[in-house]
């Protein structure tokens, strides 16, 4: 068994109690990124025709996708830092080189010997000339903002000296820089299923009566002690959570109220259907989950009827839309026939999925956003490939006479698009959790 895996299996039993210590993720993290340059990298080139791939950053200004590349010990590039990959396909070889002054880790070495060339943009051109490559790509997009990373300055200089029979060969990476943010490799998807495990634990111990007090506690003091948690646990946040409440006798908010003006420091009491919007980065991968609580009342041992179903209606409109997976489907393909079949079959659905992985919201087909529901060009058209993890991100509308008013069931898991089809990274939420909890 290598390392990886013994350090994912203590990480799988530390779960919350000894979260592996840096020197542990360092050895993670480069282990997980060298099977990524070795790996995943020629496949991904050959797939989307590059056969040279040059990134350019400067410190404090870096491209996102060159940022998923540097290794553990480097929290961000140095002076100009040039990335060129190089694939020869008929030899089967990868060149990983950094016009830079320093060797990247142990994965990209440096091509750049300011004493015999003090130009680095000139070592750049010689390194282009010596390969003469059929295809350069260079990260600009329209669309996608994580693989728009090259800053006007930096593409107006490579241009300037770029030599005139290669200008024609230079062309948007995009797809090809959308593959290596949304592709999961086999090391990834392992540490994935623990980090989501992780994320499960959390939301539940506070969605317990350890930290909610009925008739006390309010969704901000939920919304920090799960800020508090992560910080205490060595993890971090990549959005601040929410939490909040439905009731009885308080009308259904809009749904720009409920994702960005929701009232603060309401106190939680029985009755309530309370749910909460949690994800954490560990290990360079993020999770993002939505999940409902309900406060029991005092005469109460389970949530009422009318809630139960209401939640499997949630349930049923996460089956409709995974259902609909399909490799080379467009977001938007996905998203129109899953809410023609959740309406077909008496649903009230509104879908808003995302990619996910190296960043919250990730690079790949976006399908639906809450103000989006007939598609969303560009990002929506992007199709679906295998080995990509999404935010399985969703709601349905459910009118509770007992209530007199309508409900949303909002629902989040992180699911898998792999060959064998859709399944959940680690498990989703079937049933509400109650609190307090009574068998």
């Amino acid at each position: 068994m290598n390392k990886l895996f013994i350090l994912i299996a203590l990480f799988s039993t530390a779960i919350q109690s000894q979260i592996l210590p840096q020197r542990d993720r360092a050895d993670v993290i480069d282990m997980v990124l060298q099977d990524r340059f070795n790996t995943l990298l020629p496949q991904l080139m050959d797939r989307t025709g590059f056969d040279m791939w040059i990134l350019i950053s400067r410190e404090y200004n870096e491209d996102p996708v060159l940022k998923t590349m540097l290794p553990s010990t480097w929290l961000n590039a140095r002076r100009r830092t040039i990335f060129v990959f190089y694939r020869d396909k008929a030899k089967n070889k990868i060149e990983k080189l950094a016009v830079a002054r320093y060797n990247v880790g142990k994965n990209i070495q440096s091509a750049w010997d300011k004493e015999k060339q003090p130009d680095q943009w000139k070592a750049l051109v010689d390194i282009i000339s010596e390969r003469n490559p059929e295809k350069i790509g260079i990260n600009f997009s329209n669309d996608f903002g994580i693989v728009d990373g090259i800053v006007k300055t930096d593409y107006e200089a490579f241009l300037s000296v770029l030599p005139e029979e290669f200008k024609p060969k230079v062309t948007s990476a995009e797809k090809l820089a959308i593959a290596w943010i949304e592709t999961r490799t086999t090391q990834e998807l392992e540490i994935y299923k623990q980090l989501v495990a992780v994320t499960h634990t959390i939301i539940e111990e506070a969605f317990s009566t350890s930290v909610i007090k009925p008739g006390t506690t309010t969704t901000d003091d939920v919304v920090w002690w799960l800020r508090q948690k992560v910080t205490d646990m060595g993890l971090t946040t990549w959005f601040h959570p929410t939490v909040d409440i439905q009731r009885s006798g308080e009308t259904l908010q809009s749904h720009i109220v409920s994702f960005s003006d929701r009232p603060k420091d309401k106190v939680i009491r029985p009755g309530d259907l309370i749910h909460c919007d949690f994800g954490i980065t560990y290990l360079r991968l993020n999770t993002d989950c939505q999940q409902h609580a309900y406060i029991l009342r005092n005469n109460e041992t389970s949530p009422p009827d009318y809630l139960v179903k209401a939640f499997a209606d949630g349930n049923r409109v996460q089956d409709i839309f995974t259902g609909n997976f399909e490799t080379g489907s467009t977001g938007n393909e996905i998203l129109l026939k899953s809410l023609k079949q959740a309406k077909g079959e008496g649903l009230k659905p509104s879908i808003y999925t995302h990619p996910l992985g190296l960043y919250g919201h990730s690079a790949g087909p976006t399908i639906g956003m809450w103000d989006a529901q007939g598609g969303v060009p560009g990002k929506g058209d992007y199709p679906l490939y295998v080995n990509t993890v999404y935010a399985i991100e969703l709601n349905t509308t459910v009118t509770l006479p007992e209530w007199k008013k309508d409900i949303r069931i909002m629902l989040e898991e992180a699911g898998l698009w792999g060959n064998s089809g859709f399944q959940y990274v680690n498990k989703r939420q079937t049933e509400l959790i109650t609190i307090p909890k009574r068998s």
